[in-house]
């Protein structure tokens, strides 16, 4: 038995840390602290591997950000109250390691799963990752930590060719400006236009033609989704052929979300993570790892979650 056998015996890794509900936001601000509590409350009958997420390492953080961006959060981060990064980003006193937290657990998954201790691995984290740029926390987002998870299978565990399809409804604009000249990197993305943050048209395809762009017209809906995922977005990554497959998993998608219009429901999110698993299952023994991007219909995100690691549990059991 090789180790591309071993995944269907294991199981899925759970990574969150208690640190990922101190990272507190301003009143009626949609990325709250809720969020994360329902969503651990979806899983909590689940069976599976639960982990506490470490603080990142510097020097992985230093793989996609310069050190000029990770010295101003550190400046900025208030010891009382709250400040303002921009309109929407903000940090409190906890809100630093959260973010830290965040990206240590996509590490973690990457460890666990590139080691054959699970199969694949959700993260239930936050904040966000896949709007921050290189030197621009924004968008709820203060560290790319997909990006810095991507960097660290490849240099760490000597990959040659990851994968990342990002479904959340907003551009992961973020992840493609952190990752978009490195040829050993596919970014696939599915996300409303126009909308927030304004990047992600079909032209924007990378330095090596590694990005991939599917912009949907508000409204859409499951079978424009499920079209584009099957037309473009899945070839893509066949024909990449990855070693590991990486989710930013958004789930503002869902036709009740405040933030968006693209009016998909749980069976979708269902859907498009057993496509994605397949090709896991094709390309590369099954290693998947999922983080939390959006999401802010409080229930429709803990419904959209279960389902997502429902699949995600069944392919590692």
């Amino acid at each position: 038995m090789n180790g591309f056998d071993l995944y269907q015996y294991m199981t899925t890794a759970l990574i969150t840390h208690p640190d990922c509900l101190e990272h507190i936001t301003p009143p009626g601000h949609p990325e709250q602290v809720a969020r994360l509590e329902y969503v651990l409350n979806a899983l909590e009958g689940f069976d599976l591997q639960r982990e506490k997420a470490p603080l990142v390492a510097d020097d992985d953080i230093l793989r996609v950000h310069p050190v000029a961006h990770l010295n101003a959060l550190r400046d900025a981060a208030p010891t009382t109250g709250l400040i303002s990064l921009d309109a929407d980003t903000h940090m409190s006193p906890g809100s630093l390691d959260a973010a830290f937290r965040a990206a240590g657990a996509c590490v973690k998954a990457v460890d666990l799963v590139m080691g054959g201790q699970v199969a694949n691995a959700f993260c239930a984290v936050r904040p966000p990752g896949h709007h921050a740029e290189k030197e621009t926390p924004m968008g709820f987002c203060l560290l790319g930590s997909i990006a810095i998870a991507a960097k660290y299978a490849l240099d760490h565990h000597g990959l040659s060719r990851v994968a990342i399809v990002d479904f959340d409804v907003h551009h992961g604009n973020g992840t493609q400006d952190l990752l978009e000249e490195d040829a050993r990197v596919l970014f696939a993305s599915t996300h409303q236009m126009p909308l927030y943050p304004g990047t992600g048209y079909p032209h924007e395809t990378g330095a090596h033609d590694n990005v991939l762009n599917a912009a949907l017209p508000d409204g859409a809906g499951s079978a424009a989704f499920r079209k584009v995922m099957q037309d473009q977005v899945l070839p893509a990554v066949d024909r990449f052929s990855p070693e590991l497959l990486l989710i930013s998993a958004g789930f503002d998608a869902h036709k009740a979300d405040p933030l968006a219009g693209l009016t998909l429901v749980e069976d979708d999110f269902d859907w498009v993570t057993r496509q994605l698993c397949d090709l896991a299952d094709k390309h590369c023994g099954g290693r998947v790892v999922s983080t939390l991007e959006g999401g802010y219909d409080l229930d429709a995100l803990a419904a959209s979650v279960a389902a997502h690691v429902q699949v995600l549990k069944e392919r590692g059991a």
